[in-house]
């Protein structure tokens, strides 16, 4: 085995990226997942009573060096894609999947670590809590199951891995195939910038002229500015087609049968532990616990987006007409006409905001805001990493090491879309502890050419911020045990941190010190900041429906018995809403990956929302202060939300760190979607 895959090598403890070839994959996890089941093994079979020590702690690092190499592995096939990585993660899954169920079904372990909980009161509060979650996991993982209800939970299990796989890489397959060329003669519209990304994406490819690919800081621009409406159809057409057969690469990568599937095996697998259905399984350990919780949440904003929604399809129809259009509005015009309309009221024109947007100018921003919040220091440093795109810095705070961040920004051909952050290696006080290895994933168009700035929108810079405020609860992390370190929390309060440092960029205190104009250095001027944070909710109406119908599709999904058909039931749900047909859901089925690609946001899309709620109420504890910048509120907000992990519930540590339950009107204010909030 490559001892790279296990015991890392590089710079900072990261691992040496150059020394690991495909090929190393294979027997890497044959001998890694046999060191786990031995290590698993071991613990299940102690002839020693059951201990903290001996079986909880024990299960901490019994699999660490299979942690290590998924770790890799899951990091390149996200970020690198190729066809021995997607056919290996076809042949992996399974394993991992049968793996997973082996242990966390052993009714050994179940019953060892419910024997190390009977006497919990003893424990250290950390460790009391990891006992209950450890147990928790176990419970919900089937361990408790006999039988046949045993075998088949584990092969539901194997059959969702593969599924979910499957949906990701059709997904992924669809967004990098897809070019359309767009002649010289259909620019009209079209801002300089955005031709030189066009064509830039065209070099990439080897095709000639400039091309839109299903990038989402290329396409998005490209349907706001494109005057060629047909273009806009066929843009949006393939962009909305990923996943359903119809796209680039045609049936083989049809995601709907897909979809159906693992709806039924989600549903049959929380029957088996005694769930109603899947939401009521996925829910009971999130803040919000139930769906009709989650449902009184969005349907609430809902009532306001729509009637923000309503209200803006009229203006943009009448724009419609103007041009001599008398077909309805389409989902193509939408942010075309939204485009137009805020230039038109705000004054605003992105090409002139975006030289003062570039990714180093932001990047700037990002760090700079940390180390006032928070103390630390980034210094970058060179490391052999999976891109030439990919940079690290260290991140320290006082002479102390607090962790390694790696940034990968730019979109190219095997690279699944959207941004993310992830960490290699998780925050722990096991021995002589561990800092984490933190990673920002995101797709922004890259530079015309090496050594020239790369102009971000501002929905990108938000994009910049938010996966920093995850990686800010990798950074901070301060807990014991690494199951329980970081992101590692309820998945509705997991968005808090990343929503809430996302706040900062639009502080005029941020933008004067760090937007800067790339080729003068000049100051963003400070009519031209305001008139860019006055139109930061001008389509604010279309943003929250697009999303909310997103949401509670996902629910609707999870609730009661599985549809059969999940496009009807998605067009039904649709229908019930009222939604505009004009704005279409920010994810459809057949490419709603947060949901099909994995567990993790299924049942779960709502949790932006919930955690939303949450954000507007912490930002205006420093806005209370007077300070966006407060020493105290900041110190609080280590202390009870970042540093604090999974340790401790979600709503005591919120309760702690605010002080009472927040309520929804700061969200709606801050959307812009009160009446006196426009």
């Amino acid at each position: 085995m490559n001892p790279e895959l296990t015991h890392w090598t590089g710079p900072l403890g990261l691992p040496r990226f150059d020394l690991i070839r495909d090929e190393d994959f294979d027997p890497a996890f044959d001998a890694c997942l046999n060191m786990a089941e031995e290590a698993v093994e071991t613990i299940a079979a102690n002839p020693a009573p059951p201990s903290f020590a001996n079986t909880v702690a024990a299960l901490e690092t019994a699999e660490e060096p299979l942690n290590r190499l998924c770790a890799i592995f899951f990091t390149l096939a996200g970020v690198d894609s190729n066809p021995a990585r997607e056919d290996l993660q076809r042949r992996i899954a399974p394993r991992l999947a049968a793996h997973g169920s082996k242990v966390s079904m052993d009714p050994r372990l179940f019953d060892r670590v419910e024997a190390v909980m009977q006497d919990a009161d003893e424990l250290a509060p950390e460790d009391r809590r990891l006992t209950e979650l450890t147990l928790r996991g176990l419970r919900r993982a089937g361990a408790g199951l006999t039988g046949a209800a045993r075998e088949r939970m584990a092969a539901i299990r194997e059959l969702l891995a593969v599924l979910s796989t499957d949906f990701a890489q059709n997904v992924l397959a669809d967004e990098r195939d897809f070019a359309m060329a767009v002649a010289d003669d259909q620019l009209a519209g079209l801002p300089d910038w955005l031709v030189r990304a066009m064509r830039a994406a065209a070099r990439e490819r080897g095709m000639p002229g400039q091309v839109v690919t299903l990038n989402r800081s290329l396409i998005v621009p490209f349907l706001e500015y494109a005057e060629d409406r047909a273009l806009r159809e066929a843009a949006w057409r393939a962009w909305g087609a990923r996943g359903s057969g119809a796209g680039a690469v045609g049936a083989a990568t049809d995601n709907r049968p897909i979809a159906a599937e693992i709806l039924q095996l989600r549903h049959e697998r929380a029957r088996l532990l005694g769930y109603e259905d899947f939401a009521s399984y996925k829910l009971e350990p999130e803040m919000a616990r139930s769906a009709e919780n989650v449902e009184a949440l969005l349907t609430q904003v809902w009532a306001a987006a729509k009637t923000r929604a309503e209200a803006d399809a009229k203006r943009l129809t009448t724009m419609l007409r103007e041009d001599g259009v008398n077909g309805a509005l389409e989902p193509w015009d939408w942010r075309f006409y939204a485009e137009r309309r805020r230039k038109a009221e705000h004054d605003l024109d992105e090409a002139e905001v975006k030289p003062y947007l570039t990714l180093e100018a932001m990047l700037g921003a990002v760090f700079d805001t940390a180390q006032r919040l928070f103390g630390i220091e980034m210094r970058a440093f060179d490391a052999p990493l999976w891109s030439p795109d990919a940079r690290a810095w260290e991140v320290t705070r006082d002479g102390r090491r607090m962790a390694v961040f790696v940034g990968d920004y730019f979109a190219r051909p095997g690279k699944r879309s959207g941004a993310w952050c992830s960490s290699l290696q998780q925050q722990h006080k096991i021995g002589e502890g561990q800092r984490p290895i933190v990673t920002n994933v995101c797709n922004f168009t890259p530079p015309e050419a090496a050594g020239a700035p790369a102009y971000l929108s501002w929905d990108d810079a938000h994009t910049l911020f938010h996966e920093f405020g995850h990686a800010l609860h990798h950074i901070l992390s301060d807990v014991s045990w690494p199951s329980i370190s970081g992101t590692s929390v309820a998945r509705d309060f997991v968005e808090l941190p990343s929503q809430l440092f996302e706040h900062w960029l639009e502080r005029p205190e941020v933008l004067d010190r760090h937007a800067r104009h790339a080729e003068t250095g000049a100051p963003l001027p400070a009519a031209l900041r305001d008139r860019m944070l006055a139109a930061g909710n001008a389509d604010r109406g279309f943003a929250t429906t697009e999303y909310l119908e997103s949401a509670l599709v996902d629910l609707a999904f999870h609730r009661g018995a599985p549809p059969a058909d999940p496009m009807a039931r998605q067009a039904e749900v649709l229908a019930e809403l009222g939604a505009p047909a004009a704005i279409p859901m920010r994810h459809a089925t057949p490419h709603f990956a947060h949901v099909f690609s994995g567990d993790g946001y299924s049942s779960g899309y709502y949790s932006y929302m919930w955690s939303e709620v949450m954000d507007a109420d912490a930002f205006a504890a420093f806005l209370e202060k007077g300070d966006p910048f407060d020493a105290e509120t900041a110190r609080r907000l280590e202390e009870w939300i970042l540093s604090k992990g999974d340790s401790q519930p979600a709503d005591e540590l919120w309760l702690k760190f605010r002080g009472r339950t927040p309520g929804v009107e700061a969200l709606l204010k801050g959307r812009g979607l009160l009446p006196e909030a426009r």
